[in-house]
């Protein structure tokens, strides 16, 4: 070990400053002290020791001798380096002067050069920007010859394929700053386009005009008037050449024909234009509905919205059959995406939204026409998706409704004639009765006409928006659905103070199952998918404006709470308010009857033995048939869930007052005990026997009272000693251990409710306790 230990000795004295002479003594006194001791035997190790040492001394010196020979030969290598690169530096600098000197004379001479060779670019740029302008030039007016030989020689078709050429070569240049020639390519198209299409046009309205277009009568009327068989074929392809024909113009026409639009203010969703041959096919409808339902006709009148929206239905009804059996298959044949049916629709539909928008200022003042038109427009909306697939996604009466003016005036009339019929419904003389009060199986809920009347109006209420464009107008009706139930729930609240003073009575019974009604209608409205997505809109727009905590929208987000939630809690609040009411007024009556079976004198009455057949209690008899009454009463006006609620909340205070007020405050001798067992379980449980299958279990402390106070002596004895035992008479430690004995005990006689203090309470009410017991 010492061996190992010289190199560290070293090095360590190494370390320190050379100059420290007592801290190389102190490390030699350290190093001699470890090695050697004080043991004489050690002084072997010194020959090892001393030849290591050397050894150790020869290597350092060696190292040394190479270094300083090695260092000085590196420094001069690195001199001599040094110098090389400040050459070679020096050489770089007077290359880079001489060549700078060099560029600079050429840049000078050069620089005539460059600018006769900068002039000479631009001109070369403009040659050929020119040359460019030419040949579009050139190749506008060769397609425009084309055009022009290929209608010389009747080929409409070429011509019009020369023309689609035409058409995508103004859209390619739109991008171009040459105003002028952007206008003469425009022009051009716009010069053909009106050429082609009139021809066209005069061919095709002379083969529709053949067809009997438009179809103004009903399907049977067109068979009878259609073209003979010989013709029909010739009709046929003269039809479908000059359809496709037309179709061709469509790009070209949406170049020059600008789109006639409805103000901004409605915001209606942007659509491609009509199909040209659609287009065409609409125009005799357009002029009709124009010349009857504009200017002073007798049948434009603002109070008749009906007539022109029924007169839309009937063409689209009348002519789906011609397109889909003559158009569509044409449109298919060229490649087109387009659906015939629904182009012809959408031409008649925008007829309909500029009437409107020209009606409705004039209706906005006259809330009885205001209204008779929504209703109208509804029941054309309605008609239109359902019966011939119209998509939401396109332009419809809704995006007119939807307008600020109209809407806000909108909703101000669904309130008004909202709160109307409320007041209407609530005074009329069936208002608390129901519908189907003699159906038993219909009438499970028991609602009063009223909350059907008005659940049904907030249903029609709902049907009438479900088809707006916008989330946030959806969100608009629904808070005003909100404030209907709110009112509707405030006028429950106020007549049901009315009837506060007979809470048992029909009319309170009625408002009750209104509210519990309304309440399970609206939970059930709350799952509704409709309602959901009203729920991720509002969920949306909270977020948005920060209106509501991040408890709030985590509840919302995850569907744990819904749109209805305040207007559920506030109705089950006053459904409990109610209840509890009627609970109050039936159990003080009970009460009340109940004071003479509180003073029986339970310690004298005649042991079971001594009677022949038990009976009720005389003193029993009026507080059962007062309960039995009253709970025949209520079953027959609360809906069956209220009832329930009602004779649960009943029984839970009847079975308090009878342990407290009746068990409690007496001693039972052996009769007592059997006597009050015998009434509860034999005619007191079997009055809920009607509403569950054990009434007891909702007498448990009155249960378990009377099998205390009916344990036979000796059994009564166990248990008390077994409960005196484990309530404190001995250590706490041995009565926490014993204390699960006694609750075994008591449950295994059938008490679980009661704790070990009250069944001792209970035992020293008995009276037949042996005298040693005592």
């Amino acid at each position: 070990p010492g061996c190992a230990d010289v190199p560290a000795v070293v090095m360590a004295a190494e370390a320190e400053d050379a100059g420290s002479c007592c801290e190389i003594t102190h490390y030699v006194a350290e190093f001699v002290e470890k090695e050697f001791g004080s043991d004489p035997k050690s002084l072997k190790k010194l020959p090892q020791i001393t030849e290591e040492l050397a050894l150790y001394k020869r290597n350092l010196e060696e190292q040394v001798l190479t270094v300083s020979s090695e260092v000085p030969k590196k420094i001069e290598n690195a001199f001599k380096n040094a110098e090389n690169s400040k050459r070679l530096l020096s050489d770089l600098l007077e290359k880079n002067a001489t060549l700078s000197k060099s560029i600079s004379s050429h840049l000078e001479t050069a620089q005539p050069w460059m600018e006769e060779l900068k002039v000479s670019i631009g001109q070369i740029e403009e040659i050929e920007r020119h040359l460019w302008y030419l040949k579009w030039i050139s190749q506008i007016e060769e397609l425009s010859d084309c055009i022009q030989q290929h209608l010389m020689t009747n080929s409409v078709s070429d011509a019009a394929n020369t023309l689609v050429s035409m058409a995508e070569l103004d859209i390619k240049l739109q991008e171009s700053s040459c105003t002028h020639l952007l206008n003469f390519i425009r022009s051009t198209v716009k010069f053909w386009h009106k050429i082609l299409k009139d021809r066209l046009t005069n061919d095709f309205e002379e083969v529709l005009k053949q067809l009997h277009w438009p179809l103004i009568g009903p399907p049977q009327s067109q068979i009878l008037a259609g073209p003979s068989a010989a013709n029909s074929a010739e009709l046929n392809n003269n039809l479908e050449t000059l359809f496709i024909q037309l179709l061709k113009l469509q790009m070209s026409d949406e170049l020059v024909t600008k789109r006639k639009q409805l103000p901004e203010k409605y915001e209606v969703p942007p659509s491609l234009p009509i199909a040209i041959p659609i287009q065409l096919m609409l125009l005799p409808l357009q002029k009709r509905f124009k010349y009857h339902f504009s200017g002073n006709r007798q049948t434009n009148t603002l109070n008749k919205p009906e007539w022109y929206l029924t007169q839309v239905l009937m063409w689209i009804g009348n002519h789906i059959k011609f397109f889909e059996e003559k158009i569509q298959p044409i449109i298919d044949k060229t490649g087109c995406s387009l659906d015939a049916k629904l182009e012809f629709s959408r031409g008649l539909v925008m007829l309909v939204l500029e009437k409107m928008s020209a009606d409705i200022p004039r209706l906005l003042y006259d809330d009885g026409l205001f209204c008779h038109m929504v209703d109208e427009i509804l029941l054309f909306e309605k008609e239109l998706h359902s019966a011939y697939g119209y998509p939401n996604n396109l332009p419809s009466c809704m995006h007119i409704l939807s307008e600020e003016t109209c809407f806000q005036k909108w909703l101000t009339v669904e309130r008004k004639f909202a709160l109307e019929k409320m007041d209407s419904v609530l005074s009329s003389e069936a208002a608390w009765v129901s519908q189907y009060k003699d159906i038993a199986d219909v009438d499970e809920l028991k609602a009063p006409d009223c909350a059907e009347t008005f659940m049904t109006l907030l249903l029609v209420i709902t049907d009438r928006y479900k088809g707006l464009p916008t989330a946030a107008r959806k969100l608009q009706f629904l808070e005003l659905q909100k404030e209907l139930i709110d009112d509707f729930r405030i006028r429950l609240t106020q007549v049901m103070k009315e009837e506060t003073r007979s809470p048992l009575g029909c009319r309170y019974c009625a408002i009750l199952n209104a509210v519990n009604y309304i309440a399970a209608v609206l939970a059930d409205w709350a799952d509704n998918v409709f309602f959901l997505q009203l729920q991720q809109a509002a969920l949306e727009v909270c977020g948005a404006r920060k209106t509501m905590t991040e408890l709030q929208l985590g509840q919302l987000a995850s569907l744990e709470s819904s749109v209805f939630d305040n207007m559920i809690d506030l109705l089950e609040r006053l459904r409990y308010d109610m209840l509890t009411r009627q609970v109050e007024h039936v159990f003080r009556e009970v009460k009340d009857k109940a004071k003479p079976y509180k003073k029986e004198r339970w310690l004298f009455l005649p042991s079971q033995s001594d009677q022949a057949v038990m009976s009720l209690s005389s003193s029993a008899c009026s507080m059962l048939l007062t309960l039995r009454d009253l709970l025949l009463q209520l079953e027959q006006g609360l809906c069956h869930s209220l009832f329930k609620s009602f004779w649960q909340m009943l029984s839970e205070k009847l079975d308090l007052f009878i342990y407290e007020d009746i068990i409690l405050a007496n001693h039972f001798n052996e009769g007592g005990s059997a006597q009050l067992q015998f009434d509860m379980t034999r005619n007191l449980f079997p009055l809920f026997a009607h509403y569950c299958k054990r009434p007891e279990n909702y007498f448990k402390q009155v249960k378990e009272a009377c099998v205390i106070l009916n344990l036979n002596v000796g059994s009564a004895l166990l248990l008390r000693e077994v409960l005196q035992t484990a309530s404190g008479k001995m250590t706490d430690a041995v009565a926490y251990s014993e204390q699960p004995t006694a609750i075994a005990a008591l449950n295994e006689i059938g008490v679980y409710k009661l704790a070990p203090q009250d069944v001792e309470i209970l035992l020293n009410l008995r009276t037949n306790w042996p005298s040693t017991g005592k």
